[in-house]
């Protein structure tokens, strides 16, 4: 007996309405509107990266994002896929800039 999909599947599939953000055209919310989270991770070799996380917008933007953080920072670092990766540990420095910007960020996990 062959199983049927559930028939609620959710999720948006057509939308007339032009203000809704998709895949191809993403919009950037304001820092207000930003929910960021600033992790630390372990590589290989006793190495640790900063990652922040949650932002929701444009590739430039990030991008732009990124680079402040790098700068303020002195390190390098890289940003894809919507996450912001920075060599070493700089949560604090990180936090304190963001919040700065009127970013909602706080530290999570651990």
């Amino acid at each position: 007996m062959k199983k049927r999909p559930p028939s609620g599947m959710g999720g948006l599939v057509y939308s007339t309405d032009r203000n809704t953000p998709t895949a191809h055209n993403p919009t950037t919310l304001p820092p207000q509107q930003q929910d960021l989270r600033i992790h630390l991770d372990r590589l290989g070799g006793n190495k640790v990266v900063t990652r922040v996380v949650g932002f929701v917008g444009k590739a430039g933007d990030l991008e732009e994002l990124g680079r402040a953080l790098k700068s303020k920072c002195g390190v390098g670092g890289n940003t894809k896929d919507g996450v912001i990766l920075l060599q070493g540990d700089h949560r604090d420095k990180v936090l304190a800039y963001l919040t700065e910007k009127g970013y909602k960020a706080k530290k999570a996990g651990g």
